[in-house]
């Protein structure tokens, strides 16, 4: 079944009406990225990998975009974006995972409906220096092993989402509806805030929260909290990051919360066409037992090489550790095998 929807979309792309696309309100686009990396404590014994991996910079994706002009400076917009797993070639998750949603454009600003990346994603991800690395980045979540990845939701389903521009300033609301009967709180998601960029400089802002469902037996449910920190500064060839994320989860069972704080920057250097950055991330984990406050760092070095506007060649090293031989990855997606990882991934990147 996912075979043929992918081959239907496919198809509709192919035989878009020929007159939209020269009114250019419709776009077919991508983002290719692939890499080989190797790295080590890959297994429970210990051992060492070597691996294609997909999204060594970014994660690859492809979709449909476009608009229609209504008047009056007011535009309706809509975007349908699907991952895709370069090393085997399926469809990372359903076909419009990513983005799917329909919205109004206009002077007031933009409101879309459906589901899409969330206001908190959206601006944070302009304040990590890695720019969203799938592999090598701890700005939207932290290692997979432990107890959490201390992290936020990157997108909503079910969403109502409103982004507002004045000047520098850029702002915005997401509410994902929980669409629980008798209860407008329960499994609803919220992601509010700011930036705002003028001479340089960047600041953000931005406050998310995520309301579980009522769980039998017990007076209330779980909801998590996070609030992210930003600041940029470029001069010239150069640019300075950092960023922090506080991170709370009041559990409904006793005894289950969670608290942390993500903390990070980096410092990056512009040489003709070459790009080196340098980052580092650090999770101090709160409401744990002593011998198993793993508080886990990474440490990333990256080089990229633009080969044209649209393709660039990357190097990226990184080492991660955590404390009490708590056990700790590179990857927010991966879990590792030990209190030590490192790894280097070599890769290619073509948008289109």
């Amino acid at each position: 079944m996912k075979h043929s929807a992918l081959a239907l979309a496919v198809l509709a792309a192919l035989s878009l009406n020929h007159s939209a696309l020269a009114q250019g309100n419709v776009q077919v686009y991508g983002l290719i990225d692939a890499g080989v990396e190797y790295v080590n404590h890959a297994q429970g014994n210990g051992g060492n990998m070597v691996r294609v991996v997909s999204g060594g910079k970014n994660t690859s994706r492809w979709g449909f975009r476009g608009s229609e002009e209504l008047g009056g400076g007011l535009k309706a917009i809509w975007q349908l974006e699907g991952g895709i797993l370069m090393d085997t070639g399926a469809s990372d998750g359903a076909i419009f995972k990513r983005q799917a949603w329909v919205g109004l454009d206009g002077s007031l600003g933009r409101l879309v409906i459906g589901r899409s990346f969330t206001t908190t994603y959206e601006l944070v991800i302009k304040f990590d220096p890695l720019g969203f690395a799938p592999n090598y980045s701890w700005a939207t979540g932290a290692s997979a092993t432990g107890p959490s990845k201390y992290g936020m939701t990157t997108q909503f389903d079910n969403l109502v989402k409103y982004t507002g521009k004045r000047g520098g300033f850029t702002y915005g609301a997401t509410v994902g509806l929980g669409e629980r009967s008798g209860s407008l709180a329960e499994g609803r998601k919220l992601a509010v805030g700011g930036s705002w960029f003028g001479d340089g400089l960047g600041l953000m802002a931005s406050y998310e929260q995520i309301n579980g469902n009522a769980v039998a037996d017990l007076p209330t449910r779980d909801e998590t909290r996070a609030y992210h920190l930003g600041a940029d500064y470029r001069s010239g060839k150069w640019r300075y990051t950092a960023g922090m994320r506080g991170y709370k989860l009041d559990a409904a069972r006793l005894d289950a919360d969670l608290r942390a704080d993500t903390y990070w920057g980096g410092i990056t250097r512009t040489i003709d066409n070459v790009t080196l950055t340098g980052a580092v991330y650090h999770v101090n984990t709160r409401d744990v037992p002593a011998l198993e406050d793993a508080d886990p760092t990474l440490f990333v070095v990256r080089g990229m090489l633009a080969l044209s506007k649209r393709t660039d060649l990357y190097l990226s090293l990184a080492h991660a550790k955590a404390d009490h031989g708590q056990l700790v990855g590179l990857s927010r997606d991966d879990p590792g095998y030990g209190s030590r990882q490192s790894g280097i991934t070599a890769g290619m990147q073509h948008r289109f």
